[in-house]
């Protein structure tokens, strides 16, 4: 019985990962959905790594979930994409939402756009897909504490 559930859910994934993009919400609501499926991923990897004062996990979370970090980490993700999360990345940036808010620039903010449309098509199609970002999240985090800027761990 849980044999059969598991490969049922194998095979929705698999149909998934090979929709056209046009089967797919839009690459704004992609980046919607993007942007909450990172901002839990980089929550779970902050109480995950220890944090346990809830002001300190809000300003970290904040400090990695920003356009800038995000910008930041497409940037040392892009030469492990493939060419369809490539395409992903592309369409996102490319979307016109309209507006950007004053604490970033328009092209910063259209890279995290692309960004967070690359992790709602993770969420999709892969969602283990995500984890090859821990090692950056990793690599800040670290950062952050050598600078001293993570507190009550």
């Amino acid at each position: 019985m849980a044999q059969s559930v598991v490969m049922e859910k194998a095979e929705t994934v698999n149909r998934t990962a090979h929709k056209a993009p046009a089967d797919f919400p839009s690459p704004l609501a992609m980046a919607y959905l993007g942007d909450a499926y990172y901002e839990v991923f980089v929550r779970r990897f902050l109480i995950d790594a220890g944090l346990v004062k809830v002001n300190e996990l809000h300003r970290q979370a904040v400090r990695l979930v920003c356009a800038n970090a995000q910008d930041q980490l497409l940037r040392w993700l892009e030469p492990q994409l493939d060419e369809t999360e490539k395409d992903w990345v592309r369409r996102g940036r490319n979307a016109n939402s309209g507006r950007c808010p004053a604490s970033t620039d328009i092209a910063t903010y259209r890279r995290a756009t692309g960004f967070e449309c690359l992790v709602g098509y993770w969420s999709l199609t892969l969602p283990e897909r995500l984890e090859c970002i821990r090692p950056y999240l990793e690599e800040m985090a670290g950062a952050a504490d050598r600078k001293g800027e993570i507190h009550g761990r």
